[in-house]
C-alpha cells in the first residue's frame, strides 16, 4: 500500500520552528531509506504532506510515531492508504 500523511499542525508556528530541524533531519533519513517518496509543507502553511513507498500499515505508523513533530505534540497526522495501480516505472 501507498500512504499519503496529511499532517496538521496543532500549535503555533513559533513552537513548530523549534522542532523543525530535527523533523527535516527525520524527513531525509526516512526519504534516503526509501520509506518516504516526497513530503513538504503545505502551501497553507498549515501543516505537511508525505507520500510513502509501497509499505504496510504497520510500517507508516511507525514512521509516523517516531516523527519529531508527533513526538513533541506539534504536528497529528490523516493517513489516507491506497493500491497505486497506476503508477510511475519505478514505483
Amino acid at each position: 500500500m501507498f500512504h499519503v500523511l496529511i499532517g496538521t499542525y496543532t500549535q503555533p508556528a513559533e513552537v513548530v520552528e523549534k522542532t523543525r530541524p530535527a523533523h527535516l533531519a527525520w524527513l531525509s533519513e526516512e526519504v534516503g531509506a526509501g520509506r518516504l517518496l516526497v513530503a513538504g509543507r503545505q502551501e497553507s502553511g498549515l501543516g505537511g504532506l508525505l507520500f510513502s513507498a509501497d509499505i504496510s500499515t504497520e510500517d507508516v505508523a511507525d514512521i509516523i510515531a517516531r516523527d519529531p513533530y508527533t513526538l513533541a505534540g506539534v504536528a497529528t497526522y490523516q493517513r489516507v492508504s491506497f493500491n497505486g495501480a497506476v503508477r510511475a516505472d519505478g514505483l
